[in-house]
């Protein structure tokens, strides 16, 4: 009986440090702005992040820090699926089209476990 409470013990940790959080967002832009006045992204590193876009008109999103583009177009829904393993604050930017400046959509937010 001791030996299986010691490891229990001993891999309790093990099991919730592997067992991160998905954390689902449904983002909709229209004229070149995310709609409901979010413009922060919260998560925790480690978390599985899972940003889902919907666009009016075609659009290329980068995720900086993270290095992630994806191509929004409308009636589509893009995703952009990774691990939050960096922390910090990691702008969104939007690109519109050739001759267009990027402009910072929003943010994701990465905090400490």
């Amino acid at each position: 009986m001791r030996l299986l409470l010691a490891l229990l013990v001993l891999t309790l940790p093990l099991a919730s440090s592997t067992l991160a959080a998905e954390r689902v967002f449904d983002l909709t832009i229209a004229h070149g702005k995310l709609t409901g006045g979010q413009d922060a992204i919260q998560v925790h590193r480690n978390d599985n992040v899972v940003l889902r876009w919907h666009s009016d008109r075609p659009i290329v999103l980068h995720l900086h820090g993270y290095e992630i583009e994806t191509r929004v177009g409308p009636g589509a829904v893009a995703e952009m699926r990774f691990e939050a393993r960096a922390t910090g604050r990691f702008p969104i930017h939007l690109h519109a089209g050739p001759g267009r400046s990027e402009a910072v959509l929003g943010y994701l937010e990465v905090y400490p476990e």
